[in-house]
């Protein structure tokens, strides 16, 4: 949220940096396809890293671009609410000091243990830290604060308002927070109470608070791995999480694969579980439902329907990312080759959302079709002009081993005597694979 005077104007998910969190000023956008503020992203990768901060998959170019479209969309809200502000009063922002004063209330409330800690007083500090990355540096340096809150929260006997709240500004403070975390900060997010909190705020709070509940426990299983075991264990995060994938907004549906994805790479005993929980079933709506047919970094004059374009290729590229992951077990591939619908949905992604997109569904296809050997979904990719696409990639830029998995998968159709390859009747029979 953005405060002006005294309302808080709702900031568009697709306008904020998804590092920063606040309103981007020059939106670029990287090869998987996600846009960041520029200064952001140039942090991240001047510190060394060679990963996507929101999908953390491995860039193969660490250039940018511009996201014009974007950028567009972001001056027309901003000179909107400029405009709409232009009567008002002036601003009356809380100030560093009044929220130290807050802080040093909430800690004293929880620390003492008699007296709950005010609602008001949590929201006041969300309200603050919603404001800017700077303001969350701040709460997050506060001496004994993110303790507190973390006190707070295990006490399953508060009213649910109040740990959703309590869970909104961990979420904020967390980002910001220093990998050093104190042995009394590591023993209170190990307790069995803090896990029990968090997912009652996934079963019964609002939809902001169930996305911050799950940033808070990707950002604590980083950081401990015991608790990244008993997270990934817990059948309820595990449906939770898959009912997340199930809403309409982009945002919990980026959220609850993003756990989905973290909670998978634990061990492969997860993996099972997680296609029991019938997330392949979920999977498959999401890539067969969504409307994305072009590459994200295509301009397009209909500013809207870019941006939405963009969050829905985002959603695309996790969904085959954890199909992937899923692909990887007897049980996920099983499920994928039994789903009616999820293997051709698979090849119409294909060389339509992005270069990301492409890799992961080519993986998947190798799983299913060359290592399990599935004649159904042999079929599938058959009748869905999958052969024409693995020849086009072939002869793409693609990496070196997906042009070997595009092989493999010619290779076995060529044998295939029902195979339309069998005869080269198609419009590329001029690429020769081999």
């Amino acid at each position: 949220m953005v405060r002006n005077s005294d309302l808080f104007i709702s900031v568009p998910t697709l306008f904020r940096c998804p590092i920063s969190l606040d309103v981007m000023k020059s939106p670029v956008s990287l090869c998987t396809g996600v846009t960041y503020d520029r200064s952001s992203i140039q942090r991240w990768l001047d510190n060394g890293n060679n990963t996507c901060p929101a999908t953390m998959q491995i860039l193969h170019s660490k250039d940018f671009v511009p996201n014009h479209t974007l950028h567009r969309l972001i001056q027309i809200w901003s000179d909107s609410i400029r405009a709409s502000s232009s009567a008002s009063t002036t601003p009356t922002t809380i100030s560093s000091d009044q929220v130290r004063v807050l802080v040093a209330k909430v800690v004293n409330m929880n620390v003492n243990g008699g007296e709950v800690v005010d609602l008001d007083l949590l929201k006041k500090i969300v309200a603050f830290g919603e404001v800017s990355e700077e303001n969350r540096r701040f709460l997050g340096k506060i001496d004994g604060f993110a303790r507190a809150l973390l006190g707070l929260i295990c006490n399953v006997d508060l009213d649910l308002v109040l740990v959703e709240v309590g869970v909104r500004v961990l979420d904020l403070i967390l980002l910001n927070k220093n990998k050093d975390w104190s042995d009394g900060e590591r023993e209170l997010v190990r307790r069995r109470e803090f896990l029990d909190s968090i997912v009652l705020v996934l079963e019964k709070g609002g939809l902001s608070s169930r996305i911050s509940s799950v940033r808070v426990l990707e950002i604590v299983s980083a950081v401990d791995s015991e608790v990244k075991i008993t997270v990934a264990e817990n059948e309820s995060v595990l449906y939770e999480l898959i009912r997340l994938t199930s809403e309409t907004v982009h945002s919990a549906k980026l959220s609850g694969l993003s756990g989905l994805i973290a909670v998978s790479s634990v061990h492969r005993r997860i993996k099972s579980r997680i296609v029991q929980a019938g997330a392949i079933q979920t999977l498959s709506k999401i890539i067969s439902e969504s409307s994305t047919t072009t590459n994200t970094n295509t301009n397009t004059t209909n500013s809207s329907s870019s941006s939405s374009s963009s969050s829905t290729s985002m959603i695309i590229e996790s969904a085959l990312r954890l199909l992937e992951m899923l692909s990887a077990c007897k049980e996920g591939r099983a499920a994928i080759c039994e789903n009616e619908i999820c293997v051709g949905a698979i090849v119409q992604k294909m060389m339509k959302v992005s270069k990301v997109a492409t890799e992961h569904a080519t993986v998947i296809l190798w799983s299913v079709c060359y290592l399990f050997r599935d004649q159904r979904a042999q079929e599938v990719v058959s009748k869905s002009n999958g052969l024409t696409k693995l020849l086009l990639l072939m002869q793409s830029d693609c990496s070196p081993s997906v042009r070997q998995m595009c092989i493999d998968l010619i290779k076995i159709f060529r044998v295939n005597s029902k195979s339309c390859l069998s005869s080269y009747d198609t419009k590329t029979t001029h690429i020769m694979p081999f």
